[in-house]
């Protein structure tokens, strides 16, 4: 297959990776600007590989969850979820909020576990696969005020101040502004975000480490979110110990998983002797 195809497939699905009911043919050639039949070469071509199923009552094509599957295993590999889970949960018990873990990848952040902690009235609980707006979350804001200011301007401007729908009216929205919340982020020890990511709603972000050690490389974020209504300028004092806390240990855990990926070799050794 050639690059352009190659390109044209993940563009395939990352469409229908939005689109949970699936998309004609023509819908699809129409939404990515493609003949219908080299669309319908690239689906059967995805489907083939279990990437895609096509309805047989209505025709539309859509993702199957192999790429989920994929994922989970890509994880589970590099024992992320399993390092970080036991940690979150606690944070998620203690502040009775939603929680995530996102760990940096190159110059972006990916969300990769989350807890639950809301156990009566709202429930804040936004999806996970949407990307970390840097510049308009405390998760992206923690993680830049780590950097030198030329590096985190050059990055944000990079990909420009748009945020995708559904964010808050509050988002930082120049260059001016994001120096100004970066500052604040370092001053305060911790990021925060009040209706930027979602309007009525709070999150809050510190950095982890790869290990313990104030000089160790920048891992990934851990955050807390939820209500405003909840989330009140005094209870945002209080939690930010937990959120230190919560860090503080990952830090400490983070280790762990380079150590299991070099123990998989020895047992699978051990298993083929």
């Amino acid at each position: 297959m050639q690059i352009p195809n190659v390109e044209r497939s993940l563009q395939i699905l990352e469409t229908l990776a939005g689109e949970p009911d699936g998309l004609s043919l023509g819908g699809l050639a129409q939404r990515l600007d493609l003949p219908k039949s080299a669309a319908h070469r690239l689906l059967q071509a995805l489907a083939n590989r279990g990437y895609v199923r096509q309805d047989p009552a209505s025709q539309t094509y859509a993702m199957s969850l192999k790429l989920a599957v994929l994922g989970f295993r890509f994880l589970h590999a590099r024992h992320l979820p399993d390092v970080a889970q036991a940690a979150l949960d606690r944070l998620a018990r203690d502040c009775g909020e939603y929680c995530r873990i996102a760990v940096l990848e190159g110059e972006s952040l990916v969300w990769i576990a989350r807890a639950q902690g809301a156990t009566q009235g709202l429930r804040y609980d936004p999806p996970m696969d949407v990307n970390v707006v840097l510049h308009a979350t405390a998760t992206g804001k923690a993680w830049l005020a780590t950097l030198p200011e030329e590096d985190a301007l050059r990055i944000v401007c990079a990909r420009g101040f748009a945020t995708p729908p559904g964010f808050g009216a509050r988002t930082v929205r120049t260059v001016d502004e994001l120096r100004a919340h970066l500052a604040e982020t370092r001053r305060r020890g911790y990021g925060l975000a009040v209706e930027e990511g979602e309007p009525g709603t709070l999150a809050m972000a510190t950095t982890f480490r790869a290990h313990a050690g104030a000089d160790a490389p920048v891992a990934g974020t851990v955050s807390i979110a939820g209500p405003l209504t909840r989330l009140t300028n005094a209870r945002v004092d209080d939690l930010a110990p937990l959120l230190h806390r919560a860090a503080d240990e990952l830090s400490e855990l983070w280790p762990l998983r380079a150590r299991r990926q070099d123990e998989r070799p020895a047992r699978d050794a051990r298993a083929a002797a």
